[in-house]
């Protein structure tokens, strides 16, 4: 009985985040339908049949992991800090402090809840892009490692999530978390490898793309899909691993120190 009301308020957030997304299901289903039927429409139609990129083929197929990806991370972390933001600014982050919950449980509650937004997402996207694909090349795209492809989505919706966790208790403002946003992780985001193969570029700027951790993330859920990766799969893991236990303690140590917790 002790241990189902201990992780009964964990359930409990985990809930509420989900049917928190599920209210706004244009934003959640609509806009990333719309958005993903741009990007393929655009690029990977009317001009990927004149783009030749070094890992021999299809250009729309090079393109839908990327987008599945970034669907993924953009929409976990959107969720994690827009929750906490806007409860922040509602005054809603006050019934944390009296609750019977530990800061381990609100990180993970909260992270699985973009997750899974993520998830559904990144589902959405890769059945438009095979859509696309029937269309182009009268063939479904196979998948060839699920259970890569499973892992890196995991893991990469699960450190974006951390990071909006991260970001919504250090933002001050609404602006604060648009500058980060705007500045720093879609740029990352589309630099990571969504739209080309580093193999294209020159060896300096291939060196500069390595530094991005969004190149592993991106080309892990490309192996696992397509099989063929710009970088090692099993580099793509270690990096990912080492990039959500860095965001995860970062999310739980921001989550202790803000002024909004008693921890």
């Amino acid at each position: 009985m002790i241990q189902e009301l201990r992780w009964t308020p964990f359930e409990t957030l985990i809930r509420r985040e989900i049917k928190r997304f599920m209210k706004v299901i244009a934003q959640t289903v609509i806009t990333p339908l719309v958005n993903s039927s741009l990007y393929l429409l655009i690029f990977g139609v009317s001009l990927g049949r004149n783009i030749n990129i070094a890992l021999e083929i299809p250009y729309l197929a090079f393109l839908i992991p990327g987008l599945v990806m970034m669907g993924c991370m953009n929409n976990a972390f959107q969720n994690s800090a827009s929750s906490i933001v806007s409860q922040k600014f509602q005054g809603e982050l006050e019934d944390l402090k009296v609750a019977p919950i530990s800061p381990f449980q609100i990180v993970w509650a909260m992270s699985l809840g973009g997750l899974i937004r993520g998830l559904v997402v990144a589902c959405i996207t890769f059945l438009v892009g095979e859509a696309f694909y029937f269309f182009s090349y009268q063939e479904l795209l196979a998948i060839h490692h699920p259970l890569a492809l499973m892992v890196f989505l995991i893991v990469g919706g699960l450190i974006f999530a951390n990071i909006g966790i991260w970001l919504g208790f250090w933002a001050k403002s609404f602006d604060h978390m648009g500058a980060i946003t705007g500045f720093i992780l879609t740029p990352l985001m589309y630099l990571g490898g969504v739209f080309f193969s580093v193999s294209n570029l020159h060896p300096f700027w291939q060196a500069v793309a390595h530094v991005n951790p969004m190149l592993y993330l991106i080309n892990g859920v490309r192996f696992g899909i397509l099989g063929v990766s710009d970088v090692a799969p099993l580099h793509a893991f270690g990096v990912a691993a080492v990039a959500w236990v860095f965001t995860y303690f970062l999310a739980l140590r921001t989550l202790k120190t803000s002024s909004f917790q008693r921890w």
